[in-house]
């Protein structure tokens, strides 16, 4: 039954119950189905037999009927209150905008500093970090293992030395970073926080997020180091230390973007994103830490792709899914902790290299889907991203989108302009309860990290992706410019081409970084981080320790290395 704010039952209209008036618009549907649709159909069948988003099919028409059980107070609302479903803020961007922060990084400290500067100019509001390969799974730029990687789809960070070049002339009092980094987040986090120190900024003012999710690195992106268990303690030592010393920054972004760029659907999306914070949050707990203390600062990354009406729903759902699953299981008591904070990038798993400069039109319409949805912070994947590291170009264009967007479109006029559409709400509810089914199945299963050990999730993720493959070759699925409106003429587009050479200049940085460095000292520190590594202790204050020492990544990844050893997927025994 529909209720009013004050909770009491609104009069039907024409005097008619509720139930009554659903049954009048069932029979009027079933009427115009058998007069007036079966007529058409007859004549011109629809273009498919079915027609579905990533894992809920679409309904020819959508009336009240498919939203019946939804009370408006209970699962809808109003915006900036419980659940959220509307949105995290009462005013939203009729307040403040989204975030806009492209996602940049390649070679040197320097060469992704001049890139931010360009962005910062270009009126970018906060920063996103990408780190090379070597970077990314704890290994210096000399180390052996990093042979043809050092800068090529990141910048290099072996140690304090490149934090600080890569942020200089960057106020970290006043402009927020958000870095991609997972296994090791714990020691770029670190360098960060000196970083700031050194710009004379307390720890306290700094704003940003760390990506720290380490689960979804063994379901979808392979830039994990250590076993599982030892992964959740570290990422769980950097959230707790940071609940305590730097409250402004998010230690933490849960992603669901990376597991859907593996091929998930939206429904799996949720699901093993909201399975890996739930790993996380218990952890924590498990540490000692008060719910009310990490949840606020757990922040998120999702993705968004072409289906324009599932992505809202997408958002919708997750804020609601989240409110309920932090008040009614984990006890939060803080509105706070209740809100799901988004970060969002653009499906680069959508971008063609086939006509890529359709790209903008899919990353212009993923990027609408998500400011309508009600994320906090907005990231395009840029036009050329299918065949390079975006050029300066791209990246202006990327920027240019959101702007048109927050002051053109008309999106950013009211808050969550879709509520009420039969289609979108009842999507939204269909995304929950699939959502919920995985996640109950993961709960079956013994959490994240067993069905991360017995390759449940890799598996569905695997089932979801073949699955959308084949209707792309059959053409079941239409991407424009690969299985339909191919154009056979294309001319080879020009693309970004990193310094070849930087991998030298990285080197001779690094050389001279351990020449002149105390190496008794930083000896002793990461003595002290071996011995910490060995029992219960919370990691940060040893590796901030080591940090300050100016430490190489590798050395101290290398420590836990050896205390801990590396993970060897299932798949690969």
């Amino acid at each position: 039954m529909t209720n009013t704010q004050d909770g009491a039952a609104r009069s039907a209209p024409s005097g008619t119950t509720e139930v009554g008036t659903h049954g009048a618009l069932a029979a009027a549907k079933a009427e115009w189905e058998e007069r007036t649709l079966q007529k058409v159909l007859s004549r011109f069948p629809e273009r498919r037999p079915r027609f579905e988003a990533s894992s809920t099919p679409s309904e020819r028409v959508y009336t009240p009927l498919d939203v019946a059980d939804s009370d408006y107070l209970q699962d809808i609302g109003f915006p900036g209150a419980y659940p959220f479903t509307r949105g995290v803020q009462p005013t939203m961007y009729r307040g403040r905008l989204w975030t806009m922060r492209q996602y940049a990084g390649f070679g040197t400290a320097q060469e992704t500093n001049d890139r931010f500067q360009h962005l910062i100019r270009n009126g970018q509001t906060g920063l996103s970090t990408a780190f090379d390969l070597p970077t990314q799974t704890g290994y210096d730029s000399d180390d052996p293992m990093s042979v043809g990687e050092v800068g090529q789809v990141g910048v290099a960070i072996d140690s304090l030395a490149d934090m600080e070049t890569l942020f200089a002339g960057i106020p970290l009092d006043e402009i927020s970073t958000s870095m991609t980094i997972n296994a090791p987040a714990a020691m770029l986090v670190a360098m960060y926080i000196v970083t700031a120190e050194k710009q004379g900024h307390a720890p306290s003012v700094i704003m940003g997020t760390a990506q720290n999710d380490v689960l979804k690195e063994y379901v979808a992106r392979g830039t994990y180091i250590f076993p599982p268990a030892q992964s959740v303690r570290l990422a769980a030592n950097l959230i707790s230390y940071c609940a305590r010393e730097t409250p402004k920054f998010n230690s933490i972004s849960v992603s669901g973007y990376h597991i859907r760029e593996a091929g998930s659907t939206a429904a799996q999306e949720i699901a093993f994103a909201f399975a890996n914070a739930i790993a996380y949050v218990e952890e924590c707990r498990r540490q000692g830490a008060d719910i009310d203390d990490v949840a606020p600062r757990i922040s998120w990354i999702f993705n968004t792709h072409n289906h324009f009406f599932e992505e809202v729903a997408k958002y919708r759902a997750l804020r609601r899914m989240w409110a309920r699953l932090m008040r009614e299981r984990f006890g939060a008591k803080q509105p706070s902790s209740w809100m799901l904070r988004t970060h969002t990038q653009t499906g680069g798993s959508t971008l063609t290299a086939q006509q890529p400069l359709n790209n903008i039109a899919r990353a212009a319409i993923q990027a609408l889907a998500a400011v309508v949805g009600g994320v906090q912070s907005l990231a395009l994947s840029c036009y050329d991203e299918a065949l390079a590291l975006p050029t300066e170009q791209a990246q202006q264009i990327a920027l240019r989108t959101q702007q048109i967007i927050a002051h053109e479109s008309g999106a950013a006029d009211t808050v969550d302009p879709i509520a009420g559409s039969y289609y979108v709400e009842s999507m939204t509810n269909q995304l929950e309860t699939e959502a919920q089914k995985i996640m109950d199945r993961v709960e079956d299963i013994g959490g994240a990290v067993a069905a991360i050990e017995s390759g449940y999730m890799q598996s569905e993720i695997q089932e979801a992706s073949v699955r959308h493959q084949r209707e792309v070759e059959s053409g079941e699925r239409v991407i424009v410019g690969v299985n339909e409106y191919v154009d056979e003429n294309e001319d080879v587009h020009p693309i970004f081409r990193p310094n070849l050479e930087v991998a030298n200049a990285q080197l001779q940085r690094l050389a001279k970084l351990r020449a002149g460095r105390d190496g008794a000292v930083v000896e002793a520190a990461l003595t002290r981080l071996r011995a910490a590594a060995r029992d219960d202790t919370n990691l940060m204050e040893p590796i901030m320790e080591a940090v300050r020492t100016y430490a190489t990544l590798g050395e101290m990844c290398g420590v836990l290395r050896e205390e801990w050893g590396e993970y060897v997927p299932p798949t690969a025994v």
